[in-house]
């Protein structure tokens, strides 16, 4: 980097905008802020990705320039700080400059910003970057330089008025590339391999590991343990979740070689001296919001190709360099070039509520380089709009917090409650992503976690508001859960079944361990993952519903509907107290008017009117009608007619028999009775019961002797059609069935008669019937 220092600074005097173009390990984070810093008088910030970033880079640059880290240069990350009067170069995340804008929008006394590793796309470096552009229309005298490793610097530097773009080849070491074949090992396993396999060839440094996450870098820490013992190697996680210390640990010399197993925090600015190796799992987890629920998910996916030039880069530092890709190089090649811009992915509430403390009059008052989406800016909005940051000043008060706006505003209302300093923990148990034991969040305020990272948020947090913690005793704690539910109003959820839970936005989730006591409560800490069916519920706070009327009485509707309770097969009038799309309470009974009765009827018409009538005597009156050329009945009215004043099934099967009737009232009855009688009496003075069918002639059945004294069928309807004549024996078992009785006499009946007289001898049997 050093040969590129003259012609950056002459690029500087000349335009207030450069882009710098370096390889990973070229030294652009330690050697190129100090030459800015010979070019202004004021102080020049270097914002970084990560704190860890911040402030090795910040403690790498003090040493360099011979004096103690706090002097002419500092860092300042969430929750830490280290800087004194005369600091002039500070190392700060990209969160801490958007608060400091915030609190000073024109940024008094800095002449210089540096974005490094600007091609990680987070979305508050684009964000500065907004800021910044706008603020150099105002100082026009701001230098502004964007730094990366693998950035297409073109667009950025189109986006600053087309400043110059510089590149460095920097002294990257040669790196040999080596992609393994796919394995169907699980990745814990495949990293103890490549290990192995780096040490079986000799290598002679360090060996860095990027995994996705800490759960892979547990595993693999395990699977790798007797390898490293057996060759004398220490294991180190290396993560944002580290405390300093540890993280010291990791980037100090050691005279034992170091296997270093680490998320995508050692990608960029971080340099750990010595390492000569690289596994690369080709995975990393991103956040963001989903479109559909609202809620955050974490992605695990292939990193970029970007992001795989970089992670190679880490071997190729200090000498040469190998790296293993756990991926064919098939599966590199089918990958993009970069990765998505966070900005286009992620929850923009935090954006949008800096925006508002700045008066700044939308989102769209800013030139972005990536705009973002206008569906994610409304949701982020109505976030805001709940929480209360309506006015600028009420914006301000939540953004002076080094926290999300949820957990300023929890905070603002522990404060307004005198419960200050247990609103302080509850935001910094959530606020550094801590996995409890169990999941309701007053156990955490009972056993906080032995946990650096977290014990450097609460004394942070207490400082800010100057909380004291009064005599060991805790404060009311239903102050402290209604200020969680001003903070998450939105994320109010009802016990359902097992460990069911669902939200007052409609979505289910499921509740990891065990499910507590009271019925309604307030999720702090969900996952939407792609790998599980229902988003996951780590963390929640117990309310009482009485506390959302109370809080929140302009979300509070009251709803009448009717509901058809299907064990009960009746209709039931609900009436419900609903939160958003939560029901919080709720009553039941029967209304017996036109409308029950209205869905009563579909309800019963969808399981089929026949489980409530008469089936055989309604489809043979319908049948009767066709055959006397009647317009058929409109049933379905009748049914609703009967249906009338009714509410469950039970009661419709009660008068089910006096639906056939209902139907015939609605018939000519008169030619009815003349075309299709229901009955007709026979020679023998007996009536019989005449049967209609659909598309069949009318039949009837009587036993033979009854017949006797009938020359002819009897026929029907207008066409005069010939009744079907089932003649039975005495046992009422049919010996013949015709529509020509007379043929039957002369033709059949002597056989017939034959026949019955042997079986039936006491009967009479007549030779001329």
């Amino acid at each position: 980097m050093d040969p590129l220092l003259p012609e950056i600074a002459g690029s500087l005097r000349q335009t207030p905008n450069l882009v710098l173009e370096a390889p990973p390990g070229a030294g652009k984070t330690t050697r190129v802020p100090p030459l800015v810093l010979t070019l202004v008088r004021g102080e020049v910030l270097v914002l970084e990705p990560r704190r860890i970033a911040a402030r090795t880079a910040a403690l790498r640059v003090a040493e360099e320039m011979g004096e103690r880290l706090g002097d002419t240069v500092g860092y300042q990350v969430r929750f830490e700080e280290v800087s004194g009067p005369r600091t002039r170069l500070r190392y700060v995340t990209e969160g801490t400059l958007l608060r400091r804008m915030v609190a000073d929008p024109e940024l008094k006394g800095v002449d210089a910003v540096i974005l490094d590793e600007f091609h990680e796309r987070n979305l508050d470096g684009d964000f500065a970057l907004a800021l910044l552009n706008r603020l150099q229309q105002r100082r026009p005298e701001l230098l502004i330089l964007v730094m990366s490793a693998t950035l297409d610097g073109a667009p950025v530097a189109a986006y600053l008025g087309n400043c110059p773009v510089l590149r460095s080849e920097g002294r990257m070491f040669e790196v040999t590339v080596t992609h393994l074949p796919y394995s169907p090992k699980p990745l814990a396993n495949q990293v103890s391999d490549a290990v192995q396999l780096l040490i079986a060839d000799e290598n002679a440094g360090h060996i860095l590991v990027f995994l996705p996450g800490t759960a892979e870098i547990r595993q693999a820490m395990r699977e790798c343990q007797q390898v490293a013992d057996k060759n004398d190697m220490l294991v180190l996680p290396l993560h944002g979740g580290l405390s300093v210390e540890e993280q010291d640990r990791v980037l100090k010399p050691a005279e034992r070689k170091k296997l270093i197993l680490a998320t995508n925090v050692a990608e960029t600015s971080v340099t750990v001296d010595g390492v000569t190796a690289v596994i690369d799992s080709g995975l990393a987890r991103s956040s963001s919001a989903s479109r559909w629920t609202g809620l955050p998910t974490l992605h695990l996916g292939r990193i970029s190709k970007a992001s795989a030039k970089q992670r190679a880069g880490r071997a190729g530092r200090t000498g040469p360099g190998r790296v293993l890709r756990l991926y064919a190089e098939e599966d590199y090649a089918r990958r993009p070039e970069y990765d998505a811009p966070e900005i286009l992915r992620s929850d923009l509430s935090g954006l949008c509520l800096a925006i508002r403390a700045m008066s700044v009059a939308g989102w769209k008052e800013l030139e972005w380089l990536d705009a973002p989406p206008a569906v994610a800016v409304v949701n982020a909005e109505a976030l805001l709009d709940r929480l209360g940051a309506v006015t600028g000043d009420a914006a301000a008060r939540l953004a002076r917090y080094p926290l999300t706006p949820r957990l300023s505003r929890i905070v603002e209302e522990a404060i307004r409650r005198s419960v200050a300093d247990e609103g302080c923990v509850v935001a910094a148990l959530l606020g550094s992503g801590l996995r409890m034991e169990g999941t309701n969040i007053l156990d955490g305020l009972d056993r906080p976690p032995q946990d650096a990272v977290f014990h450097q948020h609460l004394r942070q947090l207490r400082r800010i508001v100057s909380a004291r913690r009064q005599s060991g005793s805790r404060g009311n704690d239903d102050e402290l859960l209604r200020s969680i539910l001003i903070g998450f109003s939105d994320r109010v959820a009802r016990k359902r079944a097992g460990k069911h839970l669902l939200l007052s936005n409609g979505v289910t989730a499921e509740l990891q361990g065990t499910a507590p006591a009271g019925e309604f409560m307030v999720v702090l800490d969900v996952e939407d993952r792609s790998d599980r069916a229902l988003p996951l519920v780590r963390m929640i706070a117990p309310i009482e519903p009485e506390w959302l009327i109370d809080l929140f009485p302009e979300r509070i509707e009251e709803r009448t509907t009717l509901d058809w309770n299907h064990s009960a097969e009746r209709v039931e009038t609900v009436s419900a107290l609903v939160f958003d799309e939560l029901v919080i309470e709720e009553s039941r009974r029967i209304v017996k008017d036109e409308i029950s009765s209205e869905m009563l009827c579909q309800k019963a018409m969808e399981v089929g009117i026949e489980g409530f009538v008469e089936k055989n005597a309604l489809e043979g009156l319908l049948a009767r009608a066709a055959f006397a050329g009647l317009d058929p009945p409109d049933v379905a009215s009748a049914f609703r007619r009967m249906c009338e004043g009714l509410s469950s099934f039970a009661e419709l099967r009660r008068v089910g028999d006096q639906f056939v009737p209902m139907v015939e009232e609605m018939l000519d009855r008169r030619l009815l009775r003349e075309r299709a009688p229901e009955r007709i009496r026979l020679a023998g003075g007996r009536e019989v019961r005449v049967h209609y069918e659909r598309d069949k002639a009318p039949w009837i059945s009587s036993r033979l002797q009854d017949f006797f004294g009938m020359k002819e069928t009897p026929t029907l309807g207008r066409d005069r059609t010939p009744v079907v004549i089932h003649l039975l024996a005495p046992n009422q078992r049919a010996v013949q069935t015709t529509t020509d009785l007379a043929g039957f006499w002369e033709r059949l009946y002597p056989e017939v008669r034959r026949t019955l007289m042997r079986r039936y001898p006491r009967h009479q049997w007549p030779e001329r019937p």
